[in-house]
């Protein structure tokens, strides 16, 4: 297993994420509460509630799950594209530039 100071690359190359605890536990909740949204949003569906209210819920869910995505973004930003750019890695950008327009759709 190679090793820099904060991220390690398992011996079959699989790579993996390293979020500090606190990072982890934010987006766990953030993620939790957008799993209570959608079981409120199918409660919803499922109670006939008015479609207009319906659609402003899932606009709440859609806005809430891209602010998960930027978080995360910022942190892969941060750490992994850093680390693989320093490590000579110059196809992270274009994975990266694959990613964020997925993100952006």
């Amino acid at each position: 297993m190679s090793c820099s100071d904060t991220l390690c690359y398992p011996p079959d190359d699989e790579r993996k994420s390293h979020h500090f605890e606190k990072e982890k536990a934010s987006l766990t909740a953030r993620l939790n509460r957008i799993e209570g949204q959608i079981r409120g949003v199918k409660g919803m569906i499922e109670k006939d509630v008015y479609c207009d209210d319906v659609l402003n819920q899932i606009a709440a869910v859609q806005a809430a799950l891209n602010g998960v995505g930027k978080l995360l973004l910022a942190a892969h930003m941060k750490s992994c594209v850093i680390e693989r750019i320093e490590a000579g890695e110059s196809n992270v950008i274009d994975e990266l530039l694959i990613t964020v327009n997925k993100l952006m759709k």
